[in-house]
């Protein structure tokens, strides 16, 4: 799917990726561990291309993984057009730094960099959606049972009322940059939770079941067996 002829709105995407390998068990970062012979990371930038070739792609990632990821873009001739900044101390400041670097465009993602799984269908979704409504996340109804409380005493709660929320997360730029001006505060989880501070509502939208925030070692081999299937690669 390549919307970059079918829209007059411009676009780009901020790729966060400031993790660490420390869940995974792993010296390298999780963005940069490979699936199939490649890393995360490259797979995620591809998504975000094959939707919009014309789209600006912007990379986050902490200074000092900056050299090694230039290193692994030269040994596996990734030659993807892409900015990189480095990030800050946190995600909300990594996100602001992102945006400080955009072009001027018209609507704008923030993307989890090691959620290579994100279907086409979920980017266009959101990017439709905010285009008409000024923001949209995508979500997923919760199917497990939920409790409240502490392991030693907790609650049953109504899991229709709950979803789990995903990227990429959608808005108007300058809906976004205005949002970013807030000071920081620690309950700023996501994009969403920023804009919304900043008095700013926010659509949602069916996100896709594989787009998985690869996290656990397991996550690398679900991540795997749906890379490995036709198209998906």
């Amino acid at each position: 799917m390549n919307n970059s002829d079918s829209h007059s709105m411009t676009r780009s995407a901020i790729i966060v990726a400031g993790g660490s390998g420390s869940r995974m068990k792993s010296d390298r970062p999780k963005q940069f561990l490979e699936l199939l012979g490649k890393p995360v990371l490259m797979y995620t930038l591809e998504a975000f291309h094959r939707f919009d070739s014309s789209m600006e792609l912007i990379v986050v990632l902490p200074s000092e993984q900056i050299p090694f990821w230039e290193q692994l873009c030269l040994n596996h001739h990734f030659v993807l057009r892409h900015r990189v900044v480095p990030g800050g101390d946190t995600r909300f400041q990594s996100v602001k730094n992102g945006l400080s670097a955009l072009s001027d465009c018209d609507m704008v993602a923030i993307h989890d960099g090691v959620r290579p799984l994100v279907s086409q269908t979920t980017i266009n979704d959101c990017f439709t959606v905010a285009e008409k409504q000024g923001a949209a996340i995508p979500v997923l109804s919760v199917v497990e049972s939920l409790r409240e409380g502490t392991m030693e005493k907790s609650v049953p709660v109504d899991r229709s009322r709950y979803f789990s929320v995903q990227t990429p997360q959608v808005f108007h730029s300058s809906t976004l940059l205005k949002a970013y001006e807030q000071a920081y505060d620690p309950l700023f989880t996501d994009d969403a939770s920023v804009a919304e501070s900043a008095g700013v509502r926010v659509h949602l939208v069916e996100g896709n079941r594989e787009n998985i925030k690869i996290t656990h070692p397991v996550d690398l081999r679900i991540a795997e067996f749906f890379l490995s299937l036709p198209g998906r690669k």
